[in-house]
């Protein structure tokens, strides 16, 4: 007897091994976001020698600042909406389960602070592994700060699009979309994506058709001038330079390289990019009109403080926060508070009233 087979059962097959196949490539992902958590955390992605080039920078103390500390204004605008301080925490990931747990926290000590947060890449969320805290839930912790979404570039010549970067911003309310620029990370990555091919156009395309502000920043080799206005001129209103000194992303995959080639291959560019004070000075000069953001390496507030001297209209931190960002709340409360009480009192000893006036302060290269 010849068993009777449904005329259908070829494309069920097909069907159900494509399912399989994205399920794995799901959990693949999820696993490589964790991975990267737990190294950031351990301390053993920071750079071998170069920094953010803060260090070689000093204020002239001014002895007699003629203000009173209490009265110095930190506040400014920042995607139409008013911020305490010129503060964003920076983009952050995980495996969903842990980032839920972040991104709570996060959301919550921002709105208590009243700074601004970017979320980690939403890839995850987008693709169905898991939301990750990167929900509707972000908004509600977090109703009056501005909060900006997060893709990454590569990912505009794998399929996403307009459609993708939209669900990515109504799946936070986000006031911005973050596309980020990573081609060295995914260079070095055994499994990264390195068709960069033709992506100044689809990001200068999604810059025309969204209806909140595109941000372009690197992970952490920094932008350059002549890329920033590149940007700029394709319809990109915000560039955050990224610069190196903070996270190498290249030593983040080292740790993770599973032989001595790759490791090798990726250890060779722990050093590499645009140091972050260089980067924000050199974008600031090319483009006037652009929204600066300073981020890559910023330990403290004085750091802030130079950032925003150099031309950053607002300045981020990630790694330095994430621990506290792992703890609790409280511990993101406590560990921004320090920044903000370091922000002021570099303002008070130059004399600056406001943030206007620090970016006249005098600073000395050393």
């Amino acid at each position: 007897m010849v068993a009777l087979v449904p005329s259908n059962l070829k494309e069920k097959l097909q069907s159900l091994a494509s399912s399989v196949s994205f399920s794995k490539a799901r959990g693949v992902l999820t696993h490589r976001k964790d991975q990267h958590l737990d190294i950031v955390l351990s301390g053993r992605a920071g750079r071998a020698a170069g920094g953010a080039g803060f260090d070689q920078l000093v204020f002239e103390h001014v002895a007699l600042p003629e203000i009173a500390l209490s009265d110095i204004d930190l506040a400014t605008q920042f995607l139409g909406r008013r911020i305490s301080a010129p503060l964003l925490v920076s983009s952050m990931t995980g495996g969903p389960s842990r980032a839920g747990d972040i991104n709570r926290h996060l959301a919550q000590a921002c709105q208590e602070l009243g700074i601004a947060l970017a979320v980690g890449s939403q890839r995850v969320a987008l693709e169905g592994a898991g939301a990750g805290g990167l929900g509707k839930a972000l908004r509600r912790d977090a109703p009056s700060i501005p909060i900006l979404g997060n893709i990454g570039a590569a990912q505009l010549n794998l399929g996403y699009g307009v459609d993708e970067a939209q669900r990515a911003i109504d799946m936070i309310e986000a006031d911005a979309l973050i596309i980020h620029l990573n081609p060295l990370q995914e260079a070095v990555q055994p499994e990264g994506d390195g068709d960069w091919r033709g992506l100044l156009g689809k990001i200068g395309a999604l810059a025309k058709a969204l209806p909140v502000p595109l941000v372009v920043k690197e992970v952490g080799s920094g932008i350059s001038a002549r890329l920033a206005r590149h940007l700029v001129d394709a319809g990109v209103g915000i560039i955050d330079v990224a610069g190196a000194g903070g996270t190498s992303w290249a030593a983040v995959e080292a740790e993770r390289a599973t032989t001595p080639a790759q490791a090798a291959i990726a250890r060779a560019f722990t050093d590499w990019g645009q140091p972050t004070a260089h980067a924000i000075a050199a974008v600031r000069a090319a483009c006037p009109e652009a929204v600066v953001i300073g981020s890559g390496g910023v330990r403290t507030g004085i750091d802030v403080a130079k950032a925003i001297r150099l031309g950053a209209d607002v300045v981020g931190q990630a790694a330095g926060a994430l621990s506290a960002a792992v703890a609790s709340t409280e511990a993101t409360i406590e560990h921004f508070d320090i920044v903000i009480a370091q922000l002021r009192i570099a303002c008070f000893c130059t004399g600056s009233a406001d943030l206007d006036a620090l970016r006249q302060a005098r600073l000395i290269s050393q």
